[in-house]
Protein backbone atom coordinates (compact mmCIF):
# COMPACT_ATOMS: atom_id res chain seq x y z
CA UNK A 1 0.00 0.00 0.00
CA UNK A 2 2.43 2.41 0.94
CA UNK A 3 4.13 2.00 -2.57
CA UNK A 4 1.67 1.96 -4.25
CA UNK A 5 0.00 5.23 -2.61
CA UNK A 6 3.85 7.03 -3.19
CA UNK A 7 3.70 6.05 -6.77
CA UNK A 8 -0.35 7.87 -7.45
CA UNK A 9 0.80 11.27 -5.47
CA UNK A 10 2.50 13.33 -3.77
CA UNK A 11 1.14 15.62 -1.01
CA UNK A 12 2.23 18.11 1.13
CA UNK A 13 -0.09 20.08 4.23
CA UNK A 14 -0.25 23.25 6.39
CA UNK A 15 -1.96 24.93 9.07
CA UNK A 16 -3.41 28.13 9.08
CA UNK A 17 -6.34 30.13 10.15
CA UNK A 18 -9.26 30.70 8.33
CA UNK A 19 -9.88 32.72 5.67
CA UNK A 20 -6.08 33.53 5.40
CA UNK A 21 -2.85 33.12 7.41
CA UNK A 22 0.95 33.13 6.20
CA UNK A 23 1.46 29.01 6.03
CA UNK A 24 3.31 27.83 8.39
CA UNK A 25 5.88 24.96 7.72
CA UNK A 26 4.75 22.03 5.82
CA UNK A 27 4.45 18.78 7.17
CA UNK A 28 4.42 15.56 5.24
CA UNK A 29 0.99 13.71 5.68
CA UNK A 30 2.22 9.95 5.66
CA UNK A 31 -0.05 7.10 4.93
CA UNK A 32 -0.79 4.87 7.89
CA UNK A 33 1.32 7.20 10.32
CA UNK A 34 -1.09 9.90 12.59
CA UNK A 35 -0.24 13.59 11.70
CA UNK A 36 1.14 15.38 15.22
CA UNK A 37 -2.13 16.45 17.82
CA UNK A 38 -3.16 19.81 15.96
CA UNK A 39 -5.33 22.29 18.13
CA UNK A 40 -8.29 24.39 16.49
CA UNK A 41 -10.09 27.07 17.96
CA UNK A 42 -13.44 28.72 16.37
CA UNK A 43 -12.44 30.78 12.36
CA UNK A 44 -9.27 28.23 12.33
CA UNK A 45 -8.67 25.15 9.93
CA UNK A 46 -5.77 23.15 8.90
CA UNK A 47 -5.71 22.23 4.95
CA UNK A 48 -3.74 19.30 3.41
CA UNK A 49 -2.66 19.66 -0.12
CA UNK A 50 -2.41 16.44 -2.17
CA UNK A 51 -1.21 16.17 -5.68
CA UNK A 52 -3.11 13.45 -7.73
CA UNK A 53 -3.65 11.33 -10.32
CA UNK A 54 -6.82 10.43 -12.36
CA UNK A 55 -8.64 7.22 -10.87
CA UNK A 56 -7.05 6.93 -7.34
CA UNK A 57 -9.14 6.73 -4.39
CA UNK A 58 -8.27 8.30 -0.74
CA UNK A 59 -9.34 7.13 2.39
CA UNK A 60 -8.55 7.92 6.06
CA UNK A 61 -10.37 9.86 9.29
CA UNK A 62 -9.44 12.74 11.55
CA UNK A 63 -9.21 11.94 15.25
CA UNK A 64 -11.67 13.63 17.14
CA UNK A 65 -9.25 13.65 20.24
CA UNK A 66 -11.53 15.97 22.36
CA UNK A 67 -13.80 18.18 19.93
CA UNK A 68 -16.00 17.75 17.11
CA UNK A 69 -14.45 18.60 13.76
CA UNK A 70 -15.65 18.06 10.02
CA UNK A 71 -14.04 17.20 7.14
CA UNK A 72 -14.50 18.78 3.87
CA UNK A 73 -12.82 17.38 0.44
CA UNK A 74 -12.27 20.06 -2.95
CA UNK A 75 -11.06 18.76 -6.05
CA UNK A 76 -8.81 20.94 -8.44
CA UNK A 77 -11.36 23.29 -9.88
CA UNK A 78 -12.05 23.99 -5.89
CA UNK A 79 -15.34 22.47 -6.14
CA UNK A 80 -16.85 20.33 -2.47
CA UNK A 81 -16.65 16.73 -3.56
CA UNK A 82 -17.64 15.97 0.44
CA UNK A 83 -18.86 16.91 3.02
CA UNK A 84 -18.19 14.59 6.67
CA UNK A 85 -19.72 15.46 10.07
CA UNK A 86 -20.86 12.35 11.66
CA UNK A 87 -19.70 11.41 15.20
CA UNK A 88 -19.00 14.04 17.44
CA UNK A 89 -15.65 11.78 18.80
CA UNK A 90 -13.38 9.15 17.73
CA UNK A 91 -12.87 8.67 13.89
CA UNK A 92 -14.51 11.14 11.22
CA UNK A 93 -14.24 8.56 8.10
CA UNK A 94 -13.38 10.56 4.60
CA UNK A 95 -12.92 9.16 1.61
CA UNK A 96 -13.20 10.14 -1.82
CA UNK A 97 -11.83 9.46 -5.55
CA UNK A 98 -10.42 12.24 -7.92
CA UNK A 99 -11.95 12.48 -11.59
CA UNK A 100 -9.09 14.70 -12.79
CA UNK A 101 -4.79 15.52 -12.10
CA UNK A 102 -4.43 18.04 -10.04
CA UNK A 103 -4.15 19.15 -6.34
CA UNK A 104 -7.27 18.20 -4.16
CA UNK A 105 -7.29 19.82 -0.23
CA UNK A 106 -8.47 17.82 2.69
CA UNK A 107 -9.80 21.02 4.98
CA UNK A 108 -10.18 20.31 8.53
CA UNK A 109 -12.66 22.42 10.35
CA UNK A 110 -14.01 23.15 14.13
CA UNK A 111 -17.58 22.59 14.43
CA UNK A 112 -19.28 25.69 15.36
CA UNK A 113 -17.35 27.26 17.73
CA UNK A 114 -15.74 24.54 19.46
CA UNK A 115 -11.90 24.42 20.09
CA UNK A 116 -10.11 20.76 20.58
CA UNK A 117 -7.38 18.05 19.23
CA UNK A 118 -7.35 16.07 16.19
CA UNK A 119 -4.83 13.87 14.74
CA UNK A 120 -5.13 13.16 10.60
CA UNK A 121 -4.71 9.70 9.64
CA UNK A 122 -4.42 8.52 5.71
CA UNK A 123 -5.51 5.39 5.84
CA UNK A 124 -4.87 4.70 2.06
CA UNK A 125 -4.59 5.33 -1.60
CA UNK A 126 -5.06 3.16 -4.43
CA UNK A 127 -6.21 3.00 -7.99
CA UNK A 128 -9.78 2.92 -8.35
CA UNK A 129 -11.27 -0.26 -9.38
CA UNK A 130 -12.55 -0.71 -12.69
CA UNK A 131 -15.46 -2.83 -12.14
CA UNK A 132 -18.45 -2.43 -10.00
CA UNK A 133 -17.24 -5.84 -7.67
CA UNK A 134 -14.21 -4.61 -7.18
CA UNK A 135 -15.47 -1.15 -5.77
CA UNK A 136 -17.33 -2.83 -3.59
CA UNK A 137 -14.42 -4.63 -2.27
CA UNK A 138 -12.76 -1.68 -1.83
CA UNK A 139 -15.69 0.25 0.20
CA UNK A 140 -16.41 -2.53 2.37
CA UNK A 141 -12.81 -2.22 3.33
CA UNK A 142 -12.61 1.15 3.96
CA UNK A 143 -16.34 1.06 5.90
CA UNK A 144 -15.11 -2.42 8.27
CA UNK A 145 -11.52 -1.52 8.90
CA UNK A 146 -8.53 -2.89 8.66
CA UNK A 147 -9.06 -5.38 11.54
CA UNK A 148 -9.34 -9.59 10.70
CA UNK A 149 -12.20 -9.95 12.54
CA UNK A 150 -14.56 -7.62 12.58
CA UNK A 151 -18.77 -7.17 11.93
CA UNK A 152 -19.73 -6.52 8.20
CA UNK A 153 -22.05 -6.64 5.92
CA UNK A 154 -24.11 -8.49 3.14
CA UNK A 155 -24.74 -6.90 0.09
CA UNK A 156 -27.06 -8.01 -3.36
CA UNK A 157 -27.77 -6.24 -6.57
CA UNK A 158 -30.64 -6.96 -8.50
CA UNK A 159 -31.30 -6.19 -12.26
CA UNK A 160 -33.77 -7.59 -14.41
CA UNK A 161 -35.52 -9.66 -11.89
CA UNK A 162 -31.66 -11.36 -12.02
CA UNK A 163 -29.34 -11.22 -9.05
CA UNK A 164 -26.36 -9.90 -10.62
CA UNK A 165 -24.29 -9.54 -7.53
CA UNK A 166 -24.34 -10.75 -3.42
CA UNK A 167 -21.82 -11.37 -1.30
CA UNK A 168 -20.78 -11.30 2.64
CA UNK A 169 -18.22 -9.77 4.78
CA UNK A 170 -17.06 -9.64 8.36
CA UNK A 171 -18.63 -11.97 10.77
CA UNK A 172 -22.40 -12.59 11.76
CA UNK A 173 -21.37 -14.00 15.44
CA UNK A 174 -17.79 -13.15 16.60
CA UNK A 175 -17.90 -15.21 19.67
CA UNK A 176 -18.65 -18.22 17.13
CA UNK A 177 -16.50 -17.04 13.84
CA UNK A 178 -20.12 -16.96 11.92
CA UNK A 179 -19.15 -15.03 9.06
CA UNK A 180 -21.54 -12.78 6.86
CA UNK A 181 -23.07 -14.46 3.42
CA UNK A 182 -26.27 -13.42 1.49
CA UNK A 183 -27.93 -15.85 3.00
CA UNK A 184 -27.17 -14.35 7.00
CA UNK A 185 -30.30 -13.28 8.30
CA UNK A 186 -30.37 -9.58 9.54
CA UNK A 187 -32.64 -7.60 11.67
CA UNK A 188 -33.69 -4.99 9.16
CA UNK A 189 -35.39 -2.27 11.64
CA UNK A 190 -37.09 0.32 9.67
CA UNK A 191 -36.79 -1.45 6.59
CA UNK A 192 -40.03 -3.55 8.17
CA UNK A 193 -42.17 -0.37 7.51
CA UNK A 194 -42.69 -1.29 3.95
CA UNK A 195 -44.35 -4.58 4.57
CA UNK A 196 -46.39 -3.16 7.25
CA UNK A 197 -47.50 -0.18 4.71
CA UNK A 198 -47.85 -3.53 2.05
CA UNK A 199 -50.37 -5.32 4.55
CA UNK A 200 -52.72 -2.01 5.05
CA UNK A 201 -52.68 -1.92 1.67
CA UNK A 202 -53.33 -5.30 0.73
CA UNK A 203 -56.34 -4.93 3.49
CA UNK A 204 -57.30 -1.91 1.91
CA UNK A 205 -57.74 -3.42 -1.59
CA UNK A 206 -59.39 -6.66 -0.53
CA UNK A 207 -61.82 -4.05 1.35
CA UNK A 208 -61.63 -4.81 4.74
CA UNK A 209 -60.17 -1.42 5.57
CA UNK A 210 -60.10 1.69 4.25
CA UNK A 211 -56.57 4.10 4.74
CA UNK A 212 -59.58 7.29 5.39
CA UNK A 213 -60.96 5.24 8.54
CA UNK A 214 -60.53 6.61 11.94
CA UNK A 215 -57.99 4.37 13.89
CA UNK A 216 -60.55 3.67 16.96
CA UNK A 217 -62.66 2.02 14.70
CA UNK A 218 -59.99 -0.57 15.36
CA UNK A 219 -58.09 0.30 18.44
CA UNK A 220 -61.29 1.75 20.92
CA UNK A 221 -58.49 1.86 23.49
CA UNK A 222 -57.06 4.89 22.58
CA UNK A 223 -57.15 8.42 24.19
CA UNK A 224 -60.16 9.97 21.91
CA UNK A 225 -57.46 13.53 21.29
CA UNK A 226 -60.70 15.53 19.98
CA UNK A 227 -59.22 15.14 16.50
CA UNK A 228 -59.58 12.09 13.76
CA UNK A 229 -56.31 10.15 13.09
CA UNK A 230 -56.60 8.11 10.46
CA UNK A 231 -55.05 5.40 8.94
CA UNK A 232 -53.36 7.28 6.20
CA UNK A 233 -51.91 9.69 8.96
CA UNK A 234 -50.35 6.56 11.01
CA UNK A 235 -48.99 5.50 7.50
CA UNK A 236 -46.90 8.79 6.34
CA UNK A 237 -45.94 10.00 10.11
CA UNK A 238 -48.49 12.93 10.00
CA UNK A 239 -50.61 11.74 13.30
CA UNK A 240 -49.27 13.90 15.84
CA UNK A 241 -48.67 10.80 17.90
CA UNK A 242 -45.79 10.76 20.22
CA UNK A 243 -43.04 8.40 19.36
CA UNK A 244 -42.85 5.13 21.41
CA UNK A 245 -39.42 4.66 21.66
CA UNK A 246 -38.85 8.09 23.16
CA UNK A 247 -42.05 8.07 25.58
CA UNK A 248 -40.39 4.51 26.53
CA UNK A 249 -36.85 6.00 27.23
CA UNK A 250 -38.42 9.11 29.35
CA UNK A 251 -40.60 6.19 31.01
CA UNK A 252 -37.13 4.66 32.39
CA UNK A 253 -36.65 2.11 29.81
CA UNK A 254 -33.57 0.64 28.42
CA UNK A 255 -33.20 0.48 24.64
CA UNK A 256 -31.47 -3.04 25.50
CA UNK A 257 -35.07 -4.44 27.82
CA UNK A 258 -37.40 -6.78 26.29
CA UNK A 259 -39.88 -4.13 25.30
CA UNK A 260 -43.34 -6.42 23.95
CA UNK A 261 -45.98 -4.52 21.34
CA UNK A 262 -48.63 -5.06 25.00
CA UNK A 263 -46.36 -2.84 26.97
CA UNK A 264 -45.76 -0.64 24.09
CA UNK A 265 -50.12 -0.45 23.44
CA UNK A 266 -50.33 0.74 26.86
CA UNK A 267 -47.86 3.03 26.87
CA UNK A 268 -49.27 4.86 23.90
CA UNK A 269 -52.57 4.33 25.16
CA UNK A 270 -51.73 6.48 28.60
CA UNK A 271 -51.16 9.79 26.03
CA UNK A 272 -53.35 12.97 26.81
CA UNK A 273 -51.44 14.78 24.16
CA UNK A 274 -50.43 14.83 20.65
CA UNK A 275 -47.32 16.87 19.18
CA UNK A 276 -49.60 18.46 16.50
CA UNK A 277 -53.06 18.75 14.83
CA UNK A 278 -53.29 15.04 12.52
CA UNK A 279 -51.84 15.89 9.17
CA UNK A 280 -50.36 19.40 10.06
CA UNK A 281 -46.42 18.23 9.92
CA UNK A 282 -44.80 15.01 9.25
CA UNK A 283 -42.50 13.77 12.24
CA UNK A 284 -41.59 9.95 11.67
CA UNK A 285 -43.31 8.20 14.12
CA UNK A 286 -42.97 4.65 14.76
CA UNK A 287 -46.17 4.73 16.91
CA UNK A 288 -47.96 4.49 13.63
CA UNK A 289 -46.22 1.74 12.16
CA UNK A 290 -46.74 -0.54 15.87
CA UNK A 291 -50.49 0.37 15.39
CA UNK A 292 -50.76 -0.49 11.79
CA UNK A 293 -49.15 -3.81 12.48
CA UNK A 294 -51.90 -4.41 15.61
CA UNK A 295 -54.44 -2.97 13.38
CA UNK A 296 -53.72 -6.03 11.00
CA UNK A 297 -53.96 -8.50 13.44
CA UNK A 298 -57.39 -7.36 14.59
CA UNK A 299 -58.81 -7.21 11.06
CA UNK A 300 -57.67 -10.16 9.86
CA UNK A 301 -58.07 -12.20 13.57
CA UNK A 302 -54.15 -13.41 12.86
CA UNK A 303 -50.87 -12.76 14.48
CA UNK A 304 -48.93 -10.00 12.04
CA UNK A 305 -46.36 -12.34 11.59
CA UNK A 306 -48.45 -15.46 10.76
CA UNK A 307 -50.51 -13.54 8.30
CA UNK A 308 -47.73 -11.71 6.56
CA UNK A 309 -45.98 -14.89 6.76
CA UNK A 310 -48.98 -16.75 4.61
CA UNK A 311 -49.85 -13.89 2.31
CA UNK A 312 -46.33 -12.01 1.89
CA UNK A 313 -43.08 -14.65 2.45
CA UNK A 314 -44.45 -17.80 1.23
CA UNK A 315 -45.94 -16.89 -2.27
CA UNK A 316 -42.79 -14.63 -2.51
CA UNK A 317 -40.47 -17.65 -1.44
CA UNK A 318 -38.72 -15.26 1.06
CA UNK A 319 -38.19 -18.26 2.86
CA UNK A 320 -35.72 -16.93 5.04
CA UNK A 321 -38.31 -13.92 6.48
CA UNK A 322 -39.90 -13.28 9.32
CA UNK A 323 -41.32 -10.78 11.62
CA UNK A 324 -40.05 -11.76 15.08
CA UNK A 325 -42.46 -10.82 17.79
CA UNK A 326 -40.23 -13.51 20.71
CA UNK A 327 -37.18 -11.96 21.75
CA UNK A 328 -36.59 -15.76 22.92
CA UNK A 329 -36.93 -17.61 20.19
CA UNK A 330 -33.83 -19.33 17.97
CA UNK A 331 -33.62 -18.06 14.52
CA UNK A 332 -30.45 -20.16 12.59
CA UNK A 333 -27.89 -18.34 10.62
CA UNK A 334 -28.84 -14.52 11.67
CA UNK A 335 -26.30 -11.57 12.50
CA UNK A 336 -25.85 -10.35 15.87
CA UNK A 337 -25.25 -6.67 16.15
CA UNK A 338 -22.41 -5.11 17.37
CA UNK A 339 -20.33 -1.31 17.83
CA UNK A 340 -16.95 -0.34 18.19
CA UNK A 341 -14.44 0.86 21.24
CA UNK A 342 -11.34 2.06 21.66
CA UNK A 343 -10.67 -1.45 22.90
CA UNK A 344 -12.48 -3.59 20.34
CA UNK A 345 -16.37 -4.35 19.38
CA UNK A 346 -18.58 -4.38 22.35
CA UNK A 347 -22.55 -6.39 21.79
CA UNK A 348 -25.11 -3.80 20.92
CA UNK A 349 -28.35 -6.27 22.15
CA UNK A 350 -31.57 -5.92 21.15
CA UNK A 351 -34.56 -8.03 22.97
CA UNK A 352 -37.32 -6.54 20.79
CA UNK A 353 -40.62 -8.49 20.41
CA UNK A 354 -42.92 -6.14 18.79
CA UNK A 355 -43.40 -5.89 14.76
CA UNK A 356 -44.98 -3.37 12.64
CA UNK A 357 -42.25 -0.29 12.91
CA UNK A 358 -39.40 -2.88 13.36
CA UNK A 359 -37.98 -6.33 13.59
CA UNK A 360 -38.58 -7.97 10.36
CA UNK A 361 -36.11 -10.49 9.99
CA UNK A 362 -34.31 -10.83 6.36
CA UNK A 363 -31.61 -11.65 4.05
CA UNK A 364 -30.36 -9.36 1.47
CA UNK A 365 -31.17 -12.11 -1.50
CA UNK A 366 -34.96 -12.06 -0.02
CA UNK A 367 -35.12 -8.68 0.06
CA UNK A 368 -34.35 -8.29 -3.87
CA UNK A 369 -37.39 -11.03 -4.19
CA UNK A 370 -39.55 -7.95 -2.27
CA UNK A 371 -38.07 -5.73 -4.77
CA UNK A 372 -39.03 -7.39 -8.03
CA UNK A 373 -42.28 -7.55 -6.39
CA UNK A 374 -43.10 -4.18 -7.12
CA UNK A 375 -42.59 -4.90 -10.65
CA UNK A 376 -43.98 -8.68 -11.22
CA UNK A 377 -46.82 -8.26 -8.32
CA UNK A 378 -46.82 -11.82 -8.24
CA UNK A 379 -48.34 -10.35 -4.53
CA UNK A 380 -50.68 -7.32 -5.07
CA UNK A 381 -51.74 -5.57 -7.93
CA UNK A 382 -52.02 -2.63 -9.61
CA UNK A 383 -54.36 -0.56 -6.73
CA UNK A 384 -51.98 -1.77 -4.37
CA UNK A 385 -48.94 -0.99 -5.69
CA UNK A 386 -50.48 2.41 -6.46
CA UNK A 387 -51.60 3.03 -2.79
CA UNK A 388 -47.66 2.32 -1.83
CA UNK A 389 -46.51 4.91 -4.02
CA UNK A 390 -49.24 7.10 -2.76
CA UNK A 391 -47.54 10.68 -0.97
CA UNK A 392 -49.49 12.55 1.53
CA UNK A 393 -50.69 16.03 1.46
CA UNK A 394 -50.34 18.09 4.29
CA UNK A 395 -53.37 20.37 5.36
CA UNK A 396 -51.47 23.59 4.01
CA UNK A 397 -51.28 21.76 0.60
CA UNK A 398 -47.55 20.72 0.83
CA UNK A 399 -46.72 17.12 -0.82
CA UNK A 400 -44.12 14.90 1.47
CA UNK A 401 -41.84 12.34 -0.37
CA UNK A 402 -42.63 9.83 1.78
CA UNK A 403 -44.97 7.23 0.63
CA UNK A 404 -46.38 3.79 2.09
CA UNK A 405 -42.68 2.97 3.97
CA UNK A 406 -41.16 4.87 1.15
CA UNK A 407 -39.07 7.89 0.29
CA UNK A 408 -39.80 8.67 -3.02
CA UNK A 409 -37.26 11.04 -4.71
CA UNK A 410 -35.10 11.85 -7.64
CA UNK A 411 -31.26 10.42 -8.00
CA UNK A 412 -29.90 11.83 -10.91
CA UNK A 413 -32.06 12.43 -13.13
CA UNK A 414 -33.94 8.75 -12.03
CA UNK A 415 -36.52 8.09 -9.48
CA UNK A 416 -35.84 6.34 -6.72
CA UNK A 417 -37.45 4.58 -4.18
CA UNK A 418 -35.97 4.06 -0.69
CA UNK A 419 -35.85 2.60 2.92
CA UNK A 420 -33.30 2.53 5.74
CA UNK A 421 -33.49 0.90 9.21
CA UNK A 422 -31.12 1.47 12.31
CA UNK A 423 -31.67 -0.41 15.57
CA UNK A 424 -29.29 -1.21 18.10
CA UNK A 425 -26.19 -1.94 16.06
CA UNK A 426 -27.93 -3.11 12.95
CA UNK A 427 -27.65 -0.63 9.93
CA UNK A 428 -29.99 -1.60 6.94
CA UNK A 429 -30.99 0.21 3.45
CA UNK A 430 -33.09 -0.75 0.61
CA UNK A 431 -32.44 1.23 -2.58
CA UNK A 432 -35.00 1.00 -5.91
CA UNK A 433 -34.73 2.35 -9.62
CA UNK A 434 -38.26 0.61 -10.95
CA UNK A 435 -37.57 2.27 -14.61
CA UNK A 436 -34.39 0.61 -14.31
CA UNK A 437 -35.74 -2.65 -13.40
CA UNK A 438 -32.90 -2.24 -10.43
CA UNK A 439 -32.36 -2.37 -6.70
CA UNK A 440 -29.77 -2.81 -4.03
CA UNK A 441 -29.81 -3.71 -0.65
CA UNK A 442 -27.49 -3.60 1.44
CA UNK A 443 -27.38 -4.80 5.58
CA UNK A 444 -24.74 -4.60 8.40
CA UNK A 445 -24.26 -5.46 11.90
CA UNK A 446 -21.89 -2.62 13.10
CA UNK A 447 -23.54 0.89 14.06
CA UNK A 448 -20.88 3.05 12.46
CA UNK A 449 -21.51 1.29 9.19
CA UNK A 450 -23.48 3.64 6.36
CA UNK A 451 -25.26 1.28 4.05
CA UNK A 452 -26.93 3.95 2.39
CA UNK A 453 -23.92 5.62 1.00
CA UNK A 454 -22.96 1.96 -0.15
CA UNK A 455 -26.22 1.73 -2.09
CA UNK A 456 -26.04 4.93 -4.18
CA UNK A 457 -22.31 4.25 -4.66
CA UNK A 458 -23.41 0.86 -6.27
CA UNK A 459 -26.73 2.59 -8.50
CA UNK A 460 -23.51 5.17 -9.78
CA UNK A 461 -21.35 2.19 -10.93
CA UNK A 462 -24.47 -0.30 -12.73
CA UNK A 463 -26.78 2.82 -13.63
CA UNK A 464 -23.75 5.44 -14.61
CA UNK A 465 -25.33 5.36 -18.47
CA UNK A 466 -28.77 6.37 -17.28
CA UNK A 467 -27.54 8.89 -14.82
CA UNK A 468 -28.09 12.82 -15.05
CA UNK A 469 -24.76 14.28 -13.69
CA UNK A 470 -25.98 16.38 -10.76
CA UNK A 471 -25.96 20.79 -11.74
CA UNK A 472 -22.99 21.98 -10.26
CA UNK A 473 -23.75 24.74 -7.86
CA UNK A 474 -22.54 28.30 -8.33
CA UNK A 475 -20.21 29.32 -5.11
CA UNK A 476 -22.04 30.17 -1.92
CA UNK A 477 -22.15 33.90 -1.39
CA UNK A 478 -20.82 34.99 1.81
CA UNK A 479 -23.51 34.83 4.30
CA UNK A 480 -24.57 37.15 6.96
CA UNK A 481 -23.29 36.29 10.25
CA UNK A 482 -26.45 35.71 12.77
CA UNK A 483 -26.71 38.97 15.18
CA UNK A 484 -24.94 37.66 18.72
CA UNK A 485 -27.41 36.26 20.94
CA UNK A 486 -28.24 37.64 24.41
CA UNK A 487 -26.35 36.08 26.82
CA UNK A 488 -29.12 34.80 29.55
CA UNK A 489 -27.93 36.16 32.87
CA UNK A 490 -28.07 32.61 35.26
CA UNK A 491 -26.80 34.58 38.02
CA UNK A 492 -29.77 35.75 39.12
CA UNK A 493 -31.82 32.34 39.07
CA UNK A 494 -32.42 30.46 42.19
CA UNK A 495 -31.73 27.09 40.86
CA UNK A 496 -33.11 25.71 44.66
CA UNK A 497 -36.12 26.29 43.47
CA UNK A 498 -36.48 23.60 41.00
CA UNK A 499 -35.50 21.01 43.49
CA UNK A 500 -38.26 18.01 44.10
CA UNK A 501 -40.09 15.44 42.34
CA UNK A 502 -42.34 15.30 39.45
CA UNK A 503 -44.08 12.65 38.12
CA UNK A 504 -46.05 11.91 34.81
CA UNK A 505 -49.29 10.26 34.35
CA UNK A 506 -48.90 9.20 30.96
CA UNK A 507 -45.75 7.51 31.66
CA UNK A 508 -46.43 6.51 35.37
CA UNK A 509 -43.07 7.21 36.73
CA UNK A 510 -40.84 9.88 38.68
CA UNK A 511 -38.13 12.04 38.10
CA UNK A 512 -36.28 13.84 41.26
CA UNK A 513 -34.49 16.62 40.88
CA UNK A 514 -31.68 18.14 43.72
CA UNK A 515 -29.34 20.50 43.62
CA UNK A 516 -25.48 19.58 43.29
CA UNK A 517 -22.67 21.34 43.73
CA UNK A 518 -24.91 24.66 42.21
CA UNK A 519 -26.10 22.38 39.14
CA UNK A 520 -29.36 20.91 38.87
CA UNK A 521 -29.40 17.23 38.65
CA UNK A 522 -32.06 14.29 38.20
CA UNK A 523 -32.44 11.16 39.75
CA UNK A 524 -34.41 8.19 37.87
CA UNK A 525 -33.93 4.54 39.45
CA UNK A 526 -33.37 3.10 35.87
CA UNK A 527 -31.40 5.80 34.58
CA UNK A 528 -27.69 7.49 35.05
CA UNK A 529 -27.86 10.68 36.67
CA UNK A 530 -28.30 13.61 34.68
CA UNK A 531 -26.82 17.01 34.66
CA UNK A 532 -29.38 20.14 33.21
CA UNK A 533 -27.80 23.18 32.05
CA UNK A 534 -30.42 26.37 32.58
CA UNK A 535 -30.73 28.11 29.07
CA UNK A 536 -32.97 30.39 29.79
CA UNK A 537 -35.69 31.49 32.38
CA UNK A 538 -37.06 28.27 33.33
CA UNK A 539 -35.55 26.61 30.95
CA UNK A 540 -32.94 23.59 31.12
CA UNK A 541 -31.38 21.52 28.44
CA UNK A 542 -29.38 18.16 28.96
CA UNK A 543 -28.57 14.87 27.17
CA UNK A 544 -31.26 12.85 29.41
CA UNK A 545 -33.95 10.97 27.76
CA UNK A 546 -36.04 14.01 28.41
CA UNK A 547 -33.96 16.26 26.58
CA UNK A 548 -35.05 20.05 26.98
CA UNK A 549 -37.59 20.83 29.73
CA UNK A 550 -39.39 23.98 30.52
CA UNK A 551 -40.83 24.29 34.47
CA UNK A 552 -44.31 25.60 34.94
CA UNK A 553 -45.69 28.11 37.66
CA UNK A 554 -48.75 29.14 38.77
CA UNK A 555 -50.45 32.72 39.70
CA UNK A 556 -48.23 32.95 42.77
CA UNK A 557 -45.09 31.45 40.57
CA UNK A 558 -44.70 29.07 42.95
CA UNK A 559 -43.19 25.93 40.38
CA UNK A 560 -46.16 23.56 39.37
CA UNK A 561 -43.96 20.66 37.20
CA UNK A 562 -42.35 21.11 33.78
CA UNK A 563 -43.23 19.95 29.96
CA UNK A 564 -40.38 17.81 28.50
CA UNK A 565 -39.44 17.97 24.83
CA UNK A 566 -36.90 15.79 23.04
CA UNK A 567 -37.03 15.70 19.32
CA UNK A 568 -40.31 13.13 18.54
CA UNK A 569 -41.92 13.67 21.81
CA UNK A 570 -43.25 17.27 23.02
CA UNK A 571 -44.50 19.02 25.94
CA UNK A 572 -44.67 15.63 27.84
CA UNK A 573 -46.19 17.14 31.18
CA UNK A 574 -44.89 16.09 34.67
CA UNK A 575 -46.51 17.34 37.73
CA UNK A 576 -44.61 18.55 41.08
CA UNK A 577 -45.49 16.13 44.20
CA UNK A 578 -44.64 17.62 47.58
Amino acid sequence: MLFLAASLFSLYACQKPAPTSLLTEPSALKVGIPTPKSTLKKHMADTFRLNLKDAVLVYGYANQLNADFVVEIYGPDKKMLGHYDGPARGPELFDFNTTAPGIYRIVVTPFQEQTGDYTMVLKGAEALAKDPEGRVEQMMRIELGDSAITPGASVAVQKDGKLIYSKGFGYADIEHNARNTPATIFHVASVSKQFTAFSIAMLADQGKLSINDDIRKYLPELHDFGQVITINHLIHHTSGLRDQWSLLQMAGWRMDDVITQKQIMRVISRQRDLNFKPGEESLYCNTGFTLLAEIVSRVTGESFPEWTRKNIFEPLEMKNTLFYDDHEKIVKSRAYSYYSTDKGYKKSVLNYANVGATSLFTTVEDLNKWAVNFETMKVGNEKVMALMNQRFVLNKGDTISYAFGQEIEKYKGLKSFSHGGADAGYRTYLLRFPEQHFSVAVFSNLASFNPGSICYALADLYLAKDMVPPKSKAEAKAETPPPPKKTFDASKVTVSEYIGNFYSRELETNYTFELVHDTLVCHHQRHDDFKFILTKEDGFSSRSPLGNIEFTRDAKKKITGFKATDGRVRNLVFTKHE
